[in-house]
């Protein structure tokens, strides 16, 4: 029995010998541990700065600058729009709008800060209530209070500047219009860039505050007149108050554009329309194409499209105005009438089919298909040629040229005179090509049926013949046709700036495929017409000689009827051509339309006669 007591005792020494040695090992390797746990961090720790400092450096320095420096972006003053005798039709004007920076006004200053502005300046508390409610501008870190500050305003605001922390006037630079509505169309408008313009053109200098050209010339010539950004590098503290001025770099002024547009002839042009529902009165020099007038009503006020906060309603009321007071009518087709018939004529003599020296009986009334086309005199006129034919403005005389030449003649001579395709002008997205129907424009279908299934007919071209129906013309595109008559028979690219380019050059300026005989037959009707003919009306004092042709079209969409009148002189080597059109205003070219570009063409040629 003491052994075996003794063995025990042997045996539980010996166990807690081993378990001394355990705990003593297991202490033993605790700092290596710790080490390499200190390590591991350490490690990290190293590998995040290496990639802070060496790999990310130079972006985190950079959003440090951006929280310490301040770009104060000042915009470039737009390139001025001119006449061509210098006279200012679009420019830049300075504006003082009121901002709030947020970050420096807090919700418990605000009502103070706003309280304070309402009375200093003399504006509502609610509006700035509302102003500010609408969250910052687009650039980010501002709210526009107010704008269109005045002087008054702007030196009270500066004489209290310090003791209203958080507000600050600026300048802003608007597009101006001094003639408001004048040549709106031609001259387009600028609108704040949208978001995704922005993300397309932020690598060629744009900014989110920038405006650009959206429509006319403002738009074509963008690049020319838009200048570039400058703007003052400001530090600033933790606070965003300014601590010192890092530098200044100045923004660069766009470039002047000369207009081909003669200012008094513009605005003579629109008079002339005042009375009128709606038209166009285009005014060209057809030897180089310089647009002189491009008229348009109704029309709109580009200052409009300038305005720093402009509501719903108010886009509202322009954009869905039934009027459309944003289209051109000088660029869009409408139904030519008799004007059409000098483009019968040369598709008649051009095919070979009607020579110059043809005559031909007309009646009170022609059948083709079932339905008996009558001339509007309701008798005819007789025996008669070409000249005559123009003359009279003879519908049963064309009749039988256009029916007799077919679609495909009369198609080809549209086209050579520029009909159906765009004239080149630079503002041509806002262009239509307009429509001359063919055969093969029938038989494809006619833009609304099944090919096939909308033949070609006797009455499509009875009524292609004298420019109704299947025949839809721009004032501008009629106006470049006649330039071929008044010119020798060149076809001219208009365009409403120069740019110092030769506009008579081959690439600017093509031959029509058109026998002399065609075009000095066209030319004595044309000049018949006005000597003594359906625009008489045209002769009197002021007035050199002209050719020129009326025209009364039925409106295919079911309004009343339209007036055209496309003249050119003087006769018979022509300086200007003029095309007026009186959109529904029934009574016929010579009443109507006539008027209008003889009030242009006596202002023309006083100022043709002034110069030395």
């Amino acid at each position: 029995m003491a052994r075996s007591g003794l063995g025990n005792r042997n045996s539980s020494r010996s166990s807690q010998s081993r378990n001394s040695q355990s705990r003593s090992s297991g202490l033993n390797q605790q700092p290596v541990v710790l080490l390499g746990v200190v390590l591991v961090f350490c490690g990290a720790m190293l590998a995040r700065l290496t990639l802070l400092q060496v790999f990310e450096g130079a972006h985190y320095r950079e959003l440090a600058d951006e929280n310490r420096i301040r770009l104060v972006p000042r915009s470039p003053i737009r390139g001025r729009l001119l006449d061509r005798e210098g006279r200012v039709l679009a420019s830049s004007k300075l504006t003082y709008s009121l901002y709030l920076e947020p970050r420096l006004v807090s919700d418990r200053q605000w009502p103070d800060l706003r309280d304070r502005l309402a009375t200093l300046l003399n504006l509502s508390a609610a509006e700035l209530d509302q102003r500010r409610g609408q969250g910052v501008d687009r650039d980010g870190y501002r709210i526009t209070l107010g704008t269109d500050l005045t002087s008054e305003q702007v030196l009270r605001f500066r004489e209290q500047a310090l003791g209203l922390k958080g507000a600050q006037v600026d300048v802003d630079i608007l597009r101006s219009y001094p003639y408001g509505t004048l040549a709106a169309h031609a001259l387009g408008y600028t609108q704040p860039i949208t978001e995704q313009e922005y993300k397309q053109l932020s690598d060629k200098g744009y900014k989110i505050r920038d405006r650009i050209g959206r429509t006319g010339v403002e738009a074509a010539y963008e690049r020319q007149l838009r200048g570039k950004w400058g703007g003052q590098m400001l530090e600033v503290n933790a606070m965003g108050e300014v601590q010192r001025s890092l530098g200044d770099r100045p923004s660069v002024a766009g470039k002047d554009l000369t207009l081909t547009l003669d200012l008094d002839l513009q605005k003579v042009a629109e008079q002339a329309l005042a009375d009128k529902p709606g038209g166009a009165i285009v005014a060209m020099d057809p030897r180089t194409g310089a647009v002189l007038a491009l008229a348009s009503k109704p029309n709109f006020d580009p200052n409009f499209f300038s305005k720093l906060v402009t509501t719903q309603k108010e886009y509202d009321a322009l954009f869905s105005n039934p009027a459309k007071p944003l289209l051109s009518r000088a660029m869009n087709p409408y139904d030519p009438g008799s004007t059409w018939k000098a483009v019968t004529a040369m598709a008649g003599m051009e095919s070979g089919k009607f020579p110059p020296e043809t005559k031909l009986q007309t009646a009170a009334c022609i059948t083709y298909g079932g339905h008996c086309f009558p001339d509007h005199n309701g008798a005819g006129f007789g025996l008669i040629g070409y000249a005559d034919a123009l003359r009279f403005s003879s519908n049963t005389f064309f009749y039988q040229v256009g029916v007799g030449a077919g679609s495909k003649a009369l198609k080809k001579a549209a086209t050579a005179l520029g009909f159906g395709g765009k004239s080149g002008i630079e503002i041509g997205w806002e262009e239509s090509v307009g429509l001359v129907g063919d055969q093969d424009w029938a038989a494809a279908g006619r833009g609304w049926a099944k090919p096939g299934t909308t033949p070609w007919i006797p009455e499509d071209m009875a009524s292609a013949s004298i420019g109704q129906s299947v025949v839809q013309i721009t004032p501008l595109q009629l106006a470049r046709a006649y330039s071929v008559f008044a010119n020798g028979g060149w076809l001219v690219t208009p365009h409403l700036a120069d740019q110092g380019l030769d506009w008579t050059s081959p690439s600017r300026r093509t031959k029509v495929a058109m026998k002399p005989s065609t075009l000095a037959k066209i030319r004595e009707g044309l000049r018949k017409v006005v000597s003594d003919g359906t625009g008489a009306g045209l002769n009197g004092p002021g007035i050199p000689p002209a050719g020129g042709k009326t025209g009364t079209a039925e409106d295919s969409t079911g309004g009343p009827d339209h007036a055209w009148f496309a003249t050119y002189a003087p006769y018979p080597e022509g300086q200007i051509v003029i095309v007026a059109f009186a959109q529904n205003t029934p009574g016929g070219g010579s009443v109507h339309a006539l008027p209008m570009a003889k009030k242009v063409m006596e202002v023309w040629n006083r100022k043709r006669g002034a110069r030395p």
